[in-house]
């Protein structure tokens, strides 16, 4: 019963990542591919929030890398714990900024939910459904006699 259940999980986390990542690859592609330094540096001067006031370009074009590229991974299976981290701390920046902003609850709490969503992926990885735990070993493979086995 315990080995069904944890291959529950596994297929959670492989929805949970296919699911979360496309949108955000659907959220994120036009601010990376179609952003300009004028929208990177809008984006980036968020970053202001934490202390962090140089290179506003270069941390708006790392949100816009970060929701693009890691929604890709996301989806991929590819360097989940990164790409978890790097969406984390821009869901995280982006609840600081409408929290400062003075927005309520209902600005706020798509990204505060994104937050927690991508903490707990950081913590659960990407389950041995990604790509990445085939590098590792720990993908699934087919037994002996089954459909793709031996």
């Amino acid at each position: 019963m315990e080995k069904k259940c944890g291959s529950c999980v596994d297929f959670g986390l492989l929805v949970l990542r296919i699911g979360i990542g496309a949108a955000f690859i659907k959220h994120g592609y036009p601010k990376l591919f179609e952003g300009t330094v004028e929208s990177w540096t809008a984006l980036g001067s968020n970053m202001s929030i934490v202390g962090i006031t140089f290179a506003p370009a270069f941390w708006g074009f790392m949100a816009a890398f970060s929701e693009a590229v890691g929604g890709l991974a996301l989806v991929l299976g590819i360097w989940v714990r990164p790409a978890a981290f790097l969406m984390l701390i821009t869901m995280g920046i982006a609840t600081a900024m409408h929290i400062k902003g003075g927005g309520d609850f209902n600005v706020y709490s798509h990204a505060l939910k994104m937050a927690v969503v991508f903490l707990a992926i950081f913590i659960a990885g990407g389950g041995k459904y990604a790509i990445g735990a085939c590098f590792t070993g720990k993908c699934t493979k087919p037994k002996t006699g089954e459909a793709g086995g031996d």
